[in-house]
């Protein structure tokens, strides 16, 4: 049983976090609203800083929105770093720039401390499942301490590089995925608008060369209309911006991403930043005046 501090208990931090106690390991809390009273109820102790939280535990894992967050959750007063002492591992799950990810490494371990970045991707189902894919960057020593860990909330877990390399990686799987919720977008509406039946579409497409997770979950979801979030647009936008402001760094180009962008920034502006990502559909719906289904 380890010493698990989580901080960042949303829609994947608390599933994340009820299956590390459901593998019995001792929980400290810390979020901006009251922890899920399952993890108060299966034992976790609620922590009121995230100094608390690093003073009781031995491995500390962040989960929140954007760079910023990680930031202060980290470094403002009464954060982590206030808490840590030598040996202990900073693990942030989060999905943030790979460039600040470097300097919080390097802060961190001027305090005789371990940081691995390790964001995920799956979604609030894969939270839930236990079946995120989980990309690490950092030392090999803290890797193998932390991996009994990601193995209770994830079944893909790789360790890229150093630190930064798993925010990397990252960035890479949102370009991936942001440009296949535009394929097929695209493809249900121009079948849909040529008179087909876009579910007997989808259902004929996932036999063959194009079918693909984002075709088969996806896809359905711009059939049926329903954009719940299980990841909002508003979060695919803060990655893309990631891939854009690191392309432009490094003075390459990525046109079809920046595309996608504009895309999600025209959902963004019709009131939509808080649906599923795959609400990217309405932005192509729109410019062609037809959807892909009615609801």
């Amino acid at each position: 049983m380890a010493k698990v501090g989580f901080i960042g208990l949303g829609i994947m931090g608390a599933p994340m976090a009820l299956n590390l106690q459901k593998g019995g390991h001792q929980l400290f809390l810390h979020d901006q609203k009251a922890p899920a009273q399952e993890l108060v109820d299966g034992g976790a102790t609620v922590c009121a800083s995230g100094a608390e939280v690093a003073k009781n535990a031995d491995i500390i894992i962040t989960m929140v929105p954007d760079t910023p967050h990680v930031d202060a959750v980290l470094f403002a007063d009464n954060g982590v770093a206030a808490g840590l002492s030598k040996g202990k591992i900073v693990v942030d799950m989060s999905s943030i720039s790979p460039i600040a990810t470097k300097e919080f490494a390097k802060k961190i371990n001027a305090l005789g401390c371990e940081y691995l970045d390790a964001p995920v991707s799956g979604g609030e189902v894969g939270a839930k499942a236990a079946s995120l894919t989980i990309m690490v960057g950092g030392s090999e020593a803290a890797f193998a301490t932390v991996k009994p860990l990601f193995e209770l909330m994830g079944k893909n877990i790789t360790l890229v590089g150093g630190n930064g390399d798993g925010q990397t990686t990252k960035v890479a799987n949102q370009i991936i995925v942001a440009l296949n919720i535009q394929a097929v977008s695209e493809a249900l509406l121009f079948a849909s608008k040529a008179g087909a039946d876009p579910a007997k579409v989808r259902q004929a497409l996932m036999g063959g060369f194009a079918n693909s997770r984002i075709l088969e979950v996806h896809g359905e979801r711009m059939i049926k209309r329903t954009f719940n979030p299980g990841f909002r647009i508003e979060l695919h936008q803060k990655d893309l911006n990631l891939a854009l402001q690191g392309a432009k760094a490094m003075g390459v180009s990525l046109p079809n991403t920046a595309a996608t962008q504009e895309l999600m920034n025209a959902c963004a502006a019709n009131g939509m930043s808080g649906l599923d990502h795959s609400a990217l559909c309405r932005a192509i719906e729109i410019m062609s005046n037809h959807e892909i289904a009615k609801a």
